[in-house]
């Protein structure tokens, strides 16, 4: 079952990555579907990474009972927490549940409605017009939304602590710049673009190959978000393992 629905999820990538007809008909999908994914999830990235953040600096300040360790290592911690897995994993799980929905909720219904069957009838190549846009904002925006995600859980954290006081803003703010090495921001870089394909392509095909009506497309972005959770963690793994 599984190689069954690999196998169709890689021929379907193969599909959408043939070379288009016309990119003049792509580069407007690509800024609309840019919008939806970006600018449309920015309000809740940044709500809950600032959220994140602040309650990470009071359970770092928690743990670190000992008189011997400086409150500075707050920030170095909560910096290097939410740069290298924090950030961008909690994002890419929050944006495949409002996403990746949405992306297999619209395939399947115009798979549903016969709009995608119309569209080969016309020698139109469906799937590289409607996932490819996609795929492309996906892999666009999503790094970008890490990085906001990455500066609110910071900036979060500073507020956090300063308010709880737990950590004073100075010794917070220290923390961070402390032994700071750029090389965790490849490593969140590289994680953000996978998840950005992830959470375009795998609902796109769950929603490309729906089959029956209205209740099979809810069942199918329920499947989509489950597998598209388990695949981004997954790769999480992986990039983790060969990356650091």
């Amino acid at each position: 079952m599984f190689f069954h629905y690999f196998g169709e999820y890689l021929l379907l990538l193969k599909s959408v990555f043939k070379k288009p007809e016309k990119w003049s008909i792509y580069k407007k999908e690509i800024i609309l579907e840019m919008q939806a994914i970006g600018v449309g999830s920015l309000s809740l990235i940044v709500i809950i990474s600032t959220f994140i953040g602040a309650v990470m600096t009071m359970q770092i300040a928690f743990q670190l009972v000992s008189d011997l360790i400086p409150t500075s290592v707050i920030g170095q911690i909560n910096r290097d927490s939410n740069i290298l897995e924090l950030g961008p994993t909690i994002s890419a799980l929050v944006l495949m549940g409002k996403v990746g929905s949405s992306i297999s909720s619209q395939i399947g219904s115009m798979r549903v409605t016969e709009q995608i069957d119309a569209l080969e009838i016309m020698g139109i190549n469906a799937a590289g017009y409607l996932i490819l846009p996609k795929v492309i904002a996906g892999v666009i925006m999503v790094p970008v939304l890490v990085i906001v995600a990455i500066f609110c859980a910071i900036v979060g954290g500073l507020i956090g602590g300063a308010l709880s006081g737990a950590v004073s803003p100075g010794d917070y703010i220290m923390g961070i710049r402390d032994g700071f090495n750029g090389f965790t921001v490849w490593v969140a870089m590289v994680k953000a673009f996978m998840f950005g394909f992830i959470i375009t392509t795998v609902p796109a095909h769950k929603g490309f190959h729906v089959r029956g009506g209205a209740l099979e497309v809810g069942q199918a972005g329920t499947k989509a978000v489950v597998i598209g959770c388990i695949s981004i963690l997954a790769m999480d793994y992986i990039i983790t393992a060969l990356m650091l």
